[in-house]
């Protein structure tokens, strides 16, 4: 894994990491938080391929509309609204449960019990969620495993980046912890090939098969999370320095007590969190706003939430099916193919810009994906129009049926064919930034004793935590309305509100490759605290030659700082 140059990079290991038993296994384990993405992954395919089902689509007797966007806010929120679903069957929901419920507890469960306990908790309740929602009769059953499953997953989604990150080889951590939120695709994928194999059943499985396999993942984090190590940042917060130290030295140096890099690792931890102590006013969300640099923090955080849900992606995302069929594509064989490869197309990119993101540079892939992605709405809107206007509608808005094909005359296939182009550009750009950088990103430039609470604001206002909900509910319910009222013309307001994520992330958007997790906490303080924070780990790195010199690093060593606590903290 390619990374920039850093203070401590003379400290890194230099050979492969596959070659180093600590490193293997480190990274394999880590492969079990990385999959919790998998869920909202499968969520947001599997609502777009079932309206593709018509079993599922006559079971409940063809949602539309409101309706549509309520099926498919439900996960994430449960709107006060009585709603006609099942014929005579009227079911009230208030904002009680679902993602939201989860947002005020899941920060403290993961920071008080840890981010395992916080990961394993989530994982439960989204398996019983899964279930309910396999073995549904009704819409009151279904809509109510939904917002189990979201409630669940909420707790399963905050803990483990923070995991990931916290545990992560220093070099490897940008490429981790941007694959956190890549794999999402990977549940994405899953549910589009699911609907597409399943949809051919002549039953009710044909939509309750790839409704149990949205459990996968947290089953399998159920049976094998116990192997994982705990976050050696929340060992030492909480007072057990040695736990910590052993998980460094067992998994970081591979078992070698002499390894400076682990002596670095370790000081400049106990540093960061000594100064978040001093400094912190509080351990309530009120502090994610209680200082310049808080705020400075907070409003990158809250626009990129926004900005990953409102940049025309949920439009493409929840109802692609919607799209195609304004151009024309309308077997369900037809869109479930297209919607499954799209999801592979969205993966794949994905994946190389996470192990892009350190030496490319998180700013330069915000502007180079928001301002691709203004170029390529404004042609979608552009395709769209000029199809729409190709098709001969009636007076009464009705299409004359081809005699050749027994099928609705079709208008402008060049320009519909270039809309799916357009549409992969599109999601192209999207990806390189928003799908690695979203979680990443937020956890590096907040200081440990917020992280939790900062990345649980950044859910609400995104598909994982508490401002992107807010968003994500609204592209999920209104997005229909909206779209069946105005047309390619909704498209409109998308690409002007992408040109607006352009100027806002060149303007506000902080570099922060090179840096160690600590390093990029402080960032946006002052560079001199981020400068006080490195000299205190070199402080005492004793570079030994992995010879017995005195019994290897001693805990004590740690407690030494040359700089004072008062000194730090008046360079905040």
């Amino acid at each position: 894994m390619k990374h920039a140059q850093t203070s401590f990079d003379h400290l890194l290991y230099k050979g492969k990491w596959y070659h180093n038993k600590g490193l293997l296994v480190l990274n394999f384990l880590l492969f079990l938080p990385l999959i919790s993405t998998y869920v909202n992954g499968f969520d947001g395919s599997l609502m777009n391929g079932l309206q593709s089902v018509a079993l599922w689509e006559d079971f409940f007797h063809h949602p539309h509309g409101s309706t549509l966007g309520l099926f498919n806010a439900i996960q994430n929120v449960c709107p006060s609204k009585k709603s006609q679903i099942l014929g005579d069957l009227t079911t009230t929901f208030c904002i009680q449960i679902g993602s939201i419920w989860g947002i005020p507890f899941a920060p403290y469960v993961a920071d008080t019990f840890g981010r395992k306990t916080a990961m394993l908790f989530g994982a439960l309740i989204v398996v019983g969620g899964a279930g309910l929602q396999t073995a549904s009769q009704n819409a009151g059953m279904f809509i109510g495993a939904r917002a189990m499953i979201g409630f669940g997953t909420c707790f399963v989604q905050l803990a483990a980046p923070l995991l990931i990150t916290e545990l992560a080889y220093p070099s490897h951590r940008p490429a981790l912890s941007a694959l956190f939120n890549t794999m999402w695709f990977s549940g994405s994928i899953v549910a589009a090939w699911g609907t597409f194999g399943s949809f051919r059943i002549g039953s009710n499985w044909s939509w309750r098969i790839p409704s149990a396999l949205q459990a996968v993942s947290s089953v399998i984090q159920l049976f094998l999370l116990w192997f994982v190590p705990e976050s050696p940042r929340y060992l030492i917060c909480q007072g057990q320095d040695e736990k910590a130290l052993y998980t460094l030295i067992k998994y970081h140096a591979n078992g070698d007590h002499h390894d400076p890099l682990v002596e670095y690792e370790y000081n400049e931890i106990k540093k960061a969190i000594a100064i978040d102590k001093a400094n912190a006013k509080g351990t309530s969300f009120l502090d994610l706003f209680s200082s310049t640099g808080n705020l400075r923090r907070m409003r990158i955080i809250i626009a990129i939430a926004f900005f990953s849900q409102w940049s025309g992606n949920g439009l493409i995302s929840y109802y692609f099916n919607l799209i195609l069929n304004d151009i024309g594509i309308t077997t369900p064989f037809d869109q479930t193919l297209m919607s499954g490869i799209l999801q592979i197309f969205n993966f794949v990119t994905a994946i190389i810009a996470s192990f892009l993101t350190e030496c490319v540079g998180r700013r330069v892939l915000f502007i180079i994906s928001t301002a691709g992605m203004t170029l390529f709405y404004m042609s979608i809107t552009i395709c769209s129009a000029v199809y729409r206007n190709s098709v001969p509608f009636n007076h009464d808005g009705t299409i004359d049926i081809d005699p050749a094909t027994g099928k609705p005359v079709k208008g402008n296939e060049k320009a519909a064919f270039m809309y799916i182009t357009v549409v992969f550009l599109f999601n192209f750009f999207y990806t390189i930034a928003f799908t690695p950088l979203l979680v990443s990103y937020t956890i590096e430039i907040l200081p440990y004793k917020i992280r939790a609470k900062g990345l649980a604001v950044m859910r609400l206002v995104s598909p994982a935590g508490l401002c992107i909900t807010i968003s994500l509910v609204f592209n999920k319910y209104v997005n229909p309305i909206a779209f069946d009222a105005l047309n390619w013309k909704y498209y409109i307001i998308y690409t002007i509100w992408d040109a607006v994520e352009t100027v806002f992330i060149w303007l506000y958007a902080v570099e922060t490759k090179g840096r160690s997790l600590e390093e990029t906490a402080v960032l946006l303080e002052d560079l001199s605290v981020t400068d006080i924070v490195a000299q205190c780990a070199h402080k005492h790195v004793h570079f030994s030659s992995g010879k017995d010199e005195g019994g290897g690093f001693d805990l004590r060593d740690a407690d030494e700082f040359s700089i004072s606590d008062e000194s730090i903290g008046r360079a905040f």
